[in-house]
């Protein structure tokens, strides 16, 4: 990356800062004193228009991260001996450190693999039924990302139809959607047909990933696996004391569809990245580009050479490459940069392995 140049990577959707519309509110909230504990009217106004997004008179709680969100709302989806069926790649199972069995107090998670990081109503099928002894943790849930850890989406007939099988084997429905603004853009479908409509419980929706600076919303559109979640938030500490803080930024996001227009913005900037991409020799695009963000495998020597430029990025070794990830923030003049000096590493790469033929 060359210096004078605005700093931006291509690693996590997390390097984003907040954008302006959900600073501007929070920064409203910060006159004069208001109730803590989520009592005061930012929160109230938050959860409101989160029941309006989706149409639905649905339980909504802030929280600090996706891990807690996601941990809580399964540990609230399940007894200690249960078990939740997911794909291999998915967060809860790669990156959270244990977190829905430590909150659960033992919950199993059980994988499958299915392609382009999607599950299939046959492997939900194949996976609840293995076992059916007291050996084994009974499956009470299947969980699903969308957008998935490998960037693609579940389609509106797919999540139905895999809403109907968990339906079929008596499980409940939980949806991780740290990238939900991202799969909503580009799907172009109604948040509420694609999640109530089809019968998931319960949704965790993210906020971090998408332009607030701390605070993603647990959505329980079963309403009757809320109770006494309070409790669960508050001894987690994830009851923040200053509530207004996680919830007005959400006020600010969901005004004239802002989350909506972040996670457009940043697919947009995944596309033209992988049009580039696409574009130079010994780049193989890994996964469809459906969301932001774009896995390729390369040469080990230019993910170095990028390294050594400055730009970061993730190696993702459970799909076979890295992950380029796009951003609320992205600027296009980056993408271009950084797909440049990609052309340029991978042909001095081509260049000496010529020489060196020959």
């Amino acid at each position: 990356m060359k210096s004078g140049l605005k700093t931006q990577h291509f690693a996590s959707d997390n390097y984003a800062g907040i954008c302006p519309e959900a600073w501007d509110y929070m920064t409203q909230a910060n006159s004069g004193h208001a109730p803590a504990y989520g009592d005061d009217d930012w929160t109230a106004m938050a959860a409101d228009r989160i029941r309006e997004l989706f149409a639905a008179d649905c339980e909504v709680f802030f929280v600090f991260n996706g891990t807690a969100g996601n941990a809580l709302a399964l540990a609230s989806m399940c007894q200690s001996y249960h078990a939740v069926i997911c794909h291999r790649l998915a967060h809860i199972e790669t990156d959270e450190c244990g977190a829905p069995a430590f909150f659960s107090g033992g919950v199993q998670l059980i994988t499958g693999s299915g392609p382009e990081g999607k599950l299939t109503p046959e492997m939900i099928t194949d996976l609840a039924g293995r076992r059916s002894d007291l050996h084994f943790s009974k499956p009470q849930v299947v969980s699903l990302t969308q957008a998935t850890e490998a960037g693609t989406l579940y389609s509106l007939p797919e999540v139905r139809m895999l809403c109907e099988t968990a339906r079929q084997h008596g499980l409940k429905v939980h949806m991780d959607g740290a990238r939900f603004a991202n799969a909503i853009a580009a799907l172009g479908c109604k948040p509420h047909d694609i999640s109530v409509a089809c019968g998931v419980d319960v949704l965790c929706f993210g906020g971090t990933k998408n332009g607030t600076g701390v605070g993603d919303a647990i959505i329980f559109f079963n309403t009757g696996l809320a109770k006494d979640f309070e409790y669960r938030c508050k001894q987690a500490g994830q009851l923040s004391s200053k509530m207004r803080f996680l919830a007005a930024p959400w006020v600010g996001m969901l005004e004239n569809d802002r989350w909506l227009k972040n996670g457009g913005h940043a697919n947009h900037c995944a596309m033209l990245l992988e049009a580039r991409l696409r574009a130079i020799a010994g780049v193989r695009i890994l996964f469809p580009r459906q969301a932001n963000s774009v896995y390729v495998h390369m040469d080990e020597r230019a993910f170095q050479a990028l390294a050594g430029l400055g730009w970061r990025f993730y190696i993702f070794p459970e799909a076979g490459g890295a992950r380029f990830m796009c951003s609320w923030d992205t600027e296009i003049e980056q993408v271009e940069r950084f797909a440049d000096d990609i052309a340029d590493i991978l042909s001095s790469i081509s260049t000496d392995r010529v020489a060196t033929d020959e």
